[in-house]
C-alpha cells in the first residue's frame, strides 16, 4: 500500500489557496480513480482504492499545515506502512507556477508542513512532489502569499499543473520514481 498525502489547510476559507495545492491534486486523483474521500480518521479525510494495480490511501490532513505530521504518522502506524511507501504532495514558493519537482528525499525547504512531517517521522527519506506556486511578490509576506488564491490567469495554469501532478503520481506508481523524475521534473506547461 502507498500512502499519498496532499498537504493543505482545512475549511472553506483555505479552499483553492496556493498552500492547498496538495488537496487539489489529491481531489483529482480521487476523481480519476473513483476513490471517495469521506472517511474521517487519522486527523484527516481519507479514501482507499487502487491506482492501477497499486492499493493506495489518499489522505488530506485536517490538522492545519503546521501539524501535518500528526496525521501522517498515525496513518503510517495504523497500516504498518514504512516511509518508503509515503508520497507527500506540497506547494513550493521557490518554484514558478507550472513547475513540478519530484524527489526521493530532502530537506523541508522551509515548508512548515514538510518540517512537521519530518519531525514526526524522524526522517526526511520519503518521496515528495513539490508544486510551484510562484515566488513571493516583492513587498508581500510569505503567509499572505501562500494563503492567497491564484489570480484568474494563474488559476488556469495552476489547474493544468494539478492535472499533470496527478499524472506524475500515476506514472510514478506504474514506472517508478526515477522514470517519473526524468519525465516530470521541470515545467509542465
Amino acid at each position: 500500500m502507498k500512502v499519498i498525502v496532499g498537504l493543505g489547510n482545512p475549511g472553506m476559507k483555505y479552499r483553492h489557496t496556493k498552500h492547498n495545492v496538495g488537496f487539489d491534486t489529491i481531489d483529482i486523483l480521487a476523481k480519476r480513480h473513483d476513490i471517495k474521500i469521506k472517511k474521517k480518521e487519522f486527523f484527516a479525510y481519507t479514501g482507499t482504492g487502487y491506482i492501477g494495480s497499486e492499493k493506495v490511501l489518499l489522505l488530506k490532513p485536517q490538522t492545519y499545515m503546521n501539524e501535518s505530521g500528526i496525521s501522517v504518522d498515525a496513518a503510517l502506524d495504523f497500516y504498518k506502512v514504512g516511509i518508503e511507501d509515503l508520497i507527500v504532495i506540497s506547494d513550493d514558493l521557490t518554484l514558478d507556477i507550472g513547475v513540478l519537482r519530484l524527489r526521493s528525499k530532502g530537506s523541508d525547504g522551509g515548508h512548515n508542513g514538510l518540517k512537521n512531517i519530518i519531525t514526526w517521522l524522524e526522517s526526511s527519506d520519503f518521496t515528495r512532489l513539490r508544486i510551484g506556486i510562484g515566488k513571493v511578490p516583492e513587498g508581500s509576506e510569505v503567509i499572505r502569499h501562500v494563503l492567497s488564491k491564484f489570480d484568474k490567469k494563474d488559476r488556469e495554469n495552476a489547474k493544468k499543473t494539478f492535472e499533470v501532478a496527478a499524472e506524475a503520481i500515476e506514472f510514478l506508481l506504474e514506472e517508478g520514481l526515477e522514470k517519473a523524475m526524468s519525465k516530470y521534473n521541470g515545467s509542465v506547461l
